[in-house]
């Protein structure tokens, strides 16, 4: 009931008093009793007459009398003494009323000030009274604050931008001109939507940011509400989830009421994956929450409900894993698919980044764009900064190309270890296993070209042999995918070849992991088998109980021929590496020579140390 149907004094109609009045009055009456019971506590002393005090006292039974005033404290004597009271009378003293202070022992106490009094008794008796009225209070407010936050879990929690000065725009985003140009329509609905509707063109109700992470899904997100100067909701897909069921559902309907008031406007709402997956996977049930709220958000984009001017903005990394009825028309109407940047916009990007910051004049952000093929956007920023911090570190006024180069390489590989002490057989080792990858890379015709090779740790590895494709690639071929199964298995065949197979160590751990996985997803995912050519087994990917309940989609005997060109493909890769050693033994061993004494050698001191390698015809694929 709202303010205005209650009567003065706190009263509804009725008569009868509202909560607050109440909690009050309970506590006035229970103030009262705590007083009055303060007055009336009945007193441990016992109390006798003067006449019998003065000839108990003149007998010698008491040890000791205090005199208060007309007040006077007795003490008996005796094992089990007491204590006693008496009064004298008014302006009489204890000689007076025939006590001999020879009898006893009579100390006068002195007299307590009116200030004293006071502060006795408020400590007594008043401190107690406001201690317990104020827990009282504190708990009346915990319980109404709880109460409003009670009747605030339904509501939503986005946050809402727009009037920011410092706007996001598609300048101050590098590169992406194609998911730009996207966006760039969704902008000129939102400006000028009487355009679009005099050619009876409907304004889209969703876009959908596919990308890996870090490509700036979120930052073009920002740019599209800052370019089209309208307010930008923005939240979370795992805040629309709660424990009861109901509340997601609550929290939707919250945000699109808010959103329509504020029309047009974009609500943004960032990982949709965390609720928008795919229903009926057999988790949870048909009514948990996750997926009335999945529900309520479909109903929203597409209900009945027409002529509103809001868009939803969605980004997720696992497009895959929606829930179809998402991704109709109508709903999520348009799917802008965001790539990580080739290396005109890495460039543009690390401008960006570095604009700010003082560089040296021998930074070359160009060779760093060619050097960083893969990385995201969000890659880039971390190595700008990281540019900084190591300058800074360094005393540097100004960032040079040497703090650029350490931080790129602290991003990509991890930072050097070199508090970690290896002994010496340790260090020749991890020199012949480098040495291993860096030549046959360098020998095999498709493979990377090699950018570094170091004996210091790095992140989890003893050492590394640094890779780096001299362009960007969007399509690898069988001869290239063989080259780089020859290459990683080269650490191990080095160490075979110089230490004898029972002498292979556990530093090739991760190598033959990776080179597994390299070439089961080549038979199974990209038909690159030779007797499973063409022939694509893809593996279940989604959700954990979909891999379970599902069966697998071929027979046993398709598993075991995918097992065997596994094990083809990596025993061929182990015998190009071990041919390629073999007959590159002298090269070997002068690169391990050299990290030995220098335990880093750049790309220019590999290609010097590796002239007059050849490729042996027992390597050769063509």
């Amino acid at each position: 009931m709202d303010k205005k149907s209650q009567l003065p004094g706190g009263k509804r109609p009725g008569g009868k008093p509202t909560g607050k009045n109440v909690g009050f009055i309970a506590l006035i009456i229970l103030i009262g009793l705590i007083i009055i019971a303060s007055f009336n506590q009945p007193s441990s002393t016992k109390e006798i007459s003067l006449s019998q005090a003065v000839q108990n006292a003149n007998d010698g039974k008491y040890s000791k009398m205090v005199v208060d005033g007309q007040k006077l404290t007795i003490t008996e004597k005796g094992k089990d003494s007491a204590t006693l009271e008496s009064r004298l009378e008014q302006g009489s003293t204890t000689q007076e009323a025939g006590i001999d202070p020879s009898k006893v022992d009579i100390n006068a106490k002195a007299e307590t000030s009116t200030f004293a009094t006071l502060a006795g008794f408020g400590l007594t008796t008043i401190l107690p009274v406001l201690l317990i009225g104020g827990l009282l209070f504190w708990m009346m407010r915990s319980a109404q604050g709880q109460g409003n936050q009670a009747m605030t879990f339904g509501k939503s929690k986005a946050r809402l931008y727009g009037n920011e000065k410092d706007k996001v725009t598609f300048k101050s985003i590098a590169g992406q001109a194609e998911a730009k140009q996207d966006l760039e329509e969704v902008v000129e609905f939102l400006k000028f939507p009487k355009k679009f509707a005099a050619l009876g063109a409907k304004i889209p109700k969703g876009v959908l940011l596919v990308g890996p992470p870090g490509t700036g899904k979120t930052m073009l997100a920002r740019a599209v509400a800052g370019e089209a100067g309208v307010p930008f909701f923005s939240i979370s897909g795992s805040e629309f989830v709660e424990m009861f069921v109901g509340v997601g559902a609550s929290r939707v309907r919250d945000l699109f009421a808010k959103a329509k008031k504020n029309a047009p406007c974009i609500i943004f709402v960032d990982e949709i994956d965390a609720v928008g997956r795919r229903r009926g996977s057999g988790m949870g049930g048909g009514h948990d929450e996750r997926e009335q709220t999945l529900n309520q958000i479909l109903v929203e984009m597409d209900g009945f409900e027409q002529g509103q001017n809001v868009i939803v903005l969605a980004a997720t990394n696992r497009a895959d894993v929606l829930d179809p009825a998402l991704l109709r028309p109508g709903r999520f109407d348009r799917r802008v698919g965001i790539d990580l940047p080739d290396r005109p916009d890495r460039f543009a990007v690390l401008k960006i980044h570095f604009e700010k910051k003082p560089l040296g004049k021998d930074v070359d952000l160009d060779s760093l764009a060619a050097k960083t093929a893969g990385s995201s956007g969000a890659d880039l920023a971390n190595i700008a900064n990281e540019s900084a911090i190591i300058a800074a570190r360094n005393n540097h006024k100004l960032i040079t190309q040497e703090d650029v180069t350490e931080a790129f390489e602290r991003v990509a590989i991890g930072p050097e270890r070199k508090g970690k002490v290896m002994n010496e057989q340790e260090k020749k080792l991890t020199a012949y296993h480098e040495a291993g990858h860096a030549i046959v890379g360098h020998v095999l015709p498709d493979s990377d070209v090699v950018h570094k090779v170091t004996i210091i740790p790095r992140g989890g590895t003893g050492g590394v042999t640094w890779f780096i494709p001299p362009e960007d690639k969007s399509y690898h071929s069988i001869l290239e995918f063989k080259d780089v199964l020859a290459r990683m298995l080269g650490g191990r065949i080095a160490e075979e070849v110089i230490f004898g197979p029972d002498r292979v160590t556990t530093g090739a751990g991760n190598d033959l992991q990776k080179a597994s996985e390299l070439a089961r997803d080549m038979v199974a995912k990209q038909g690159m088998g030779s007797k499973l050519r063409d022939q694509v087994f893809h593996a279940e990917e989604g959700i954990m109980m979909e891999r379970i309940m599902h069966e697998r989609e071929y027979s046993d005997e398709t598993a075991k021929l995918i097992d065997d060109e596994v094990k083809a493909l990596i025993t061929e890769a182990a015998n190009r590496a071990r041919a390629v050693i073999n007959a590159n033994k002298k090269q070997l061993e002068a690169l391990k020579d050299v990290l030995l004494d220098k335990e880093t050698v750049d790309a220019a001191q590999v290609l010097e140390l590796f002239e007059g390698s050849h490729l042996p015809k027992e390597a050769a694929l063509y």
